[in-house]
């Protein structure tokens, strides 16, 4: 019968359905589900063995368990107890599971992916049909590129040359460490697309670093483009990632150490300084040129102004002149004489307006002596030509 003691328990083997009669069968200090001889070491089926510990350990707390009697002497109550716990022990261990908060479950059936799970206890077929992985998706994992430790009990970091030095897209060369911070964004993709995580985010870090560092020149990775930098690293290797469906998610790329090579670090830094004086000189220069130019520009804008000013002036009187002179002519054709005479007093009138006049009278007789006082003109002269 399936609960008889297959083991051979005793001497007396016409006991009833829980074995024999003796109750000291098993080993002393044992668990409740019994942890005595398996009775020759054959590999029985685990629920077959829990059964048949626990029919040992039965005949060992059940009153008259191993009596010729049958069931006639045991307690109903401590049975329907003792199956209640086998069910829920073979419940809890072969048809549940429990998943962490920090985890996702993954059940496969017959090795094909089923379904995923939540945290917390979930339901599941017993192994071999359903078989469950929980792998932990919140957990931020890092890798180092360029750089390694020496080991837990030293803080010194070894450089790596063959990681990190990188070729610029100006044909320099560049040493970069840098650190990559990713997490599972989803568990079925990850367990079976990626074989070796750790070294697939490696490879793609490294890779996508030294495409953003080729097609960048060497100072502005240096100094002021850290951060676009990391950003456009962070999207290559997300899309090249999604592209392996491998379920990983990149959280940060951080650049540790952006520097020349060792070797060559102190030309790198004359060049540097050069590069400033030179940069110095050009901002000087074109300040020079700021200032002079909206100068000089004014000055010609000046001087056009001035001499379109001059032009109408010029036309304006030679236009006014030209019309004067009509309209002189038009009066002397009706009175030549009358016309002339007008413009000898005119012209008299101009030629005396400047001039030192001296008026004797025609009665003054022949008395008078001229008199001409050169200093004075001469003085007067000089005030006029200035």
């Amino acid at each position: 019968m399936p609960w008889s003691n297959q083991t051979g328990g005793g001497s007396n083997g016409s006991g009833g359905p829980w074995g024999s009669g003796k109750k000291n069968d098993g080993p002393k200090n044992q668990g409740p589900w019994g942890g005595g001889q398996n009775g020759g070491g054959d590999n029985t089926p685990d629920l077959e063995d829990l059964i048949r510990r626990s029919q040992d350990r039965l005949k060992q707390v059940l009153p008259g368990g191993g009596g010729s009697g049958g069931l006639g002497g045991t307690n109903p109550v401590l049975i329907g107890f003792a199956a209640l716990a086998i069910l829920g022990f073979v419940l809890y261990n072969f048809f549940t599971f429990r998943v962490e908060p920090e985890q996702q479950g993954v059940v496969l059936r017959f090795g094909e992916m089923h379904r995923t799970t939540q945290p917390g206890l979930n339901f599941r077929l017993p192994y071999p049909i359903e078989t469950v992985y929980t792998p932990s998706v919140t957990r931020v994992n890092r890798v180092d590129v360029g750089m390694r430790d020496n080991g837990p009990s030293s803080t010194a970091i070894r450089d790596v040359p063959e990681e990190s030095l990188m070729l610029t897209g100006d044909e320099n060369i560049v040493d970069v460490d840098f650190a990559v911070f990713w997490v599972i964004n989803n568990a079925s993709d990850y367990l079976f697309n990626v074989k070796d995580a750790d070294a697939t985010v490696k490879a793609v870090a490294e890779s996508a670093m030294r495409e953003v560092v080729g097609s960048s020149d060497i100072q502005p990775i240096l100094t002021q483009a850290r951060q676009i930098t990391e950003a456009a690293v962070q999207e290559v290797m997300q899309a090249t990632m999604d592209s392996y469906k491998s379920g990983i998610l990149i959280t940060q790329v951080q650049l540790l150490k952006v520097d020349p090579p060792s070797q060559v670090i102190d030309a790198f830094r004359d060049v540097q300084a050069a590069r400033a004086d030179a940069e110095r000189s050009q901002n000087e220069a074109q300040a020079y040129l700021n200032g002079i130019l909206p100068r000089a520009r004014g000055e010609a804008a000046r001087i056009l102004e001035n001499a379109a000013a001059y032009r109408e002036q010029t036309i304006a009187e030679a236009d006014g002149q030209a019309d004067r002179f009509i309209s002189i002519y038009e009066q002397y054709v009706l009175a030549p004489e009358v016309t002339r005479k007008r413009m000898f007093l005119e012209t008299m009138e101009k030629v005396y307006a400047g001039t030192n006049k001296v008026i004797i009278e025609e009665n003054a007789g022949s008395g008078v002596v001229p008199y001409l006082p050169l200093n004075e003109l001469n003085s007067q002269n000089k005030r006029v030509t200035q």
